[in-house]
């Protein structure tokens, strides 16, 4: 690799991807058939009836899959432009749901990078995930880390 070549990296500090749903009832069935969690507050219409929601709330993970979709299509906008090298997942850090989703939201999910470490070959970025009303939901730390080839 030549002197440029180490220089340049995929991704750049404040570049942006967003993705934006609104959460069917089908969506959080599925995912609830998936997972297997069937939890009252997520299947249970009359069991939320009488909560502070005053309905069923969608499973925070089916919101940070939202966030997954993100890292995803961040991804997707450099595919093929890898040297020797393929991003993967390290995950999330400082999750928090701030707020519930519910049925019918149509939940937008910004995703940012923040930071670029050339030398641990990784990228850090700000996730957020919002509703129609531009309440925060959830937020999130993402890593994505180059490994190489083979």
């Amino acid at each position: 690799m030549d002197m440029a070549a180490e220089d340049a990296f995929y991704l750049k500090v404040g570049d942006h991807v967003r993705f934006s749903k609104t959460v069917a009832e089908s969506d959080v069935y599925l995912f609830a058939g998936i997972t297997g969690d069937l939890a009252p507050v997520h299947t249970n219409q009359q069991y939320m009836s009488q909560s502070f929601y005053g309905q069923r709330i969608v499973h925070g993970v089916l919101v940070m899959g939202f966030m997954s979709t993100t890292s995803s299509m961040m991804v997707a906008r450099i595919s093929g432009e890898e040297d020797g090298e393929v991003p993967v997942s390290l995950g999330y850090d400082r999750v928090r749901f701030v707020k519930a989703a519910l049925m019918g939201d149509t939940v937008t999910v910004d995703y940012e990078i923040t930071e670029v470490d050339r030398e641990r070959r990784r990228t850090m970025a700000a996730v957020v995930a919002r509703n129609q009303h531009g309440e925060t939901l959830a937020v999130a730390q993402h890593i994505l880390k180059w490994v190489r080839r083979g």
